[in-house]
């Protein structure tokens, strides 16, 4: 998608010269970002002005060394060729495999390398599969080989198998798990006593709403992702204290894996409509963890896991309860989005009244 001009884009600025021309005198011909030096405005309007006139700076990633999964093609090889275009040194990881994840080849992830390298960038590529805990080790070891530190996991490395869960077997179910979810554990497992260390690091975890929400043939699919969510949250929790942070995304995009799943809409629906969710999420500037977040076509939303208020009754407790309150125990109204564990226990003992 074509980018316009500051200039030419409805902006923040737009919105408070608005407010601004609201309240000032008759006259103004015509509402614009930039203040009229032959009007008189007030100190608190041209605070306003300032603040939105100027726009902030470019992200970057200097010095930061990103480990990203699955570059080898797709959003992998968005997110890198992003990132190293932004100053970071990147460990373009791909096995170099079919989509449903067999065979391998060291042709994708050394043609990613070759693009960075080609515009100015520094990269390294490695092959190793991420659903063993060596094949982890080895990843973020060639990261330390080559840049001595991990800054960033992205994970993204994936296979489809879909069937109908009548059809599912452990044929279908085992590799999926294994890229998906073992496959995210092990490579952020590799890189954490290291992030530790240097009280820092990103970590950025491929989800998807066929986990969060469910999705038809997608039982072995759907488990790793939603797997995914809960990994993402406890990463969260324990990395505070080491400065790592982790999130989530759970994009609609184009990809080999699914292109053949969203027909002509997938056009509509490029990498890069992906790739600045997670960069953005991988910087060191990103003010949460342990979240996640729908994207895709230039959409971008959170998604969040809330408790309901619910129902209360500490003398005794029925099936026939449950049945009478069911519709005030559903009820959204008023929900509680806990941080972590401790937070939605503190919610359920004040309704014991502890």
């Amino acid at each position: 998608m074509p980018r316009t001009s500051w200039a030419s884009r409805r902006s923040a600025a737009d919105d408070a010269a608005e407010v601004i021309a609201s309240r000032s005198p008759a006259g103004w011909a015509q509402v614009s970002p930039w203040i009229p030096t032959t009007t008189t405005v007030t100190a608190a309007d041209q605070h306003i002005h300032k603040e939105y006139k100027k726009p902030m700076a470019d992200l970057g990633y200097d010095g930061k060394v990103a480990v990203i999964t699955g570059a080898g093609g797709g959003l992998g090889r968005s997110h890198a060729l992003e990132l190293s275009k932004r100053g970071a040194l990147v460990v373009v990881n791909d096995l170099g495999g079919s989509v449903d994840g067999e065979g391998g080849s060291h042709t994708a992830a050394q043609k990613v390398v070759d693009e960075i390298k080609a515009a100015g960038g520094e990269a390294v590529a490695n092959y190793d599969t991420v659903a063993t805990p060596e094949g982890g080790k080895a990843i973020i070891q060639t990261a330390l080989d080559a840049f001595e530190r991990v800054d960033i996991v992205i994970n993204n490395a994936g296979i489809l198998r879909d069937a109908a869960f009548k059809n599912m077997d452990a044929s279908k179910l085992d590799p999926v798990l294994d890229v998906h979810l073992k496959g995210s554990f092990y490579v952020t497992l590799a890189a954490w006593e290291t992030m530790r260390a240097q009280n820092y690091g990103r970590i950025v975890n491929t989800s998807s709403a066929a986990g969060i929400f469910g999705n038809f043939g997608q039982t072995n699919y759907g488990a790793a992702k939603a797997g995914i969510v809960g990994l993402t949250r406890v990463l969260a929790v324990e990395g505070a204290k080491n400065n790592i942070k982790a999130n989530a995304i759970a994009p609609v995009a184009k990809s080999r894996m699914t292109e053949d799943l969203l027909g002509p809409l997938v056009d509509k629906l490029g990498p890069e409509f992906i790739t600045p969710v997670v960069a953005w999420l991988a910087h060191e500037d990103v003010p949460v963890t342990g979240e996640v977040y729908s994207c895709g076509g230039g959409h971008v939303a959170r998604i969040f896991t809330a408790v309901t208020p619910g129902w209360t009754d500490v003398e005794s407790l029925t099936v026939e309860d449950i049945r009478d309150h069911f519709d005030e125990i559903r009820s959204e109204e008023g929900y509680l989005v806990p941080a972590n564990l401790g937070e939605e226990l503190q919610a359920t003992l004040k309704a014991l009244g502890g």
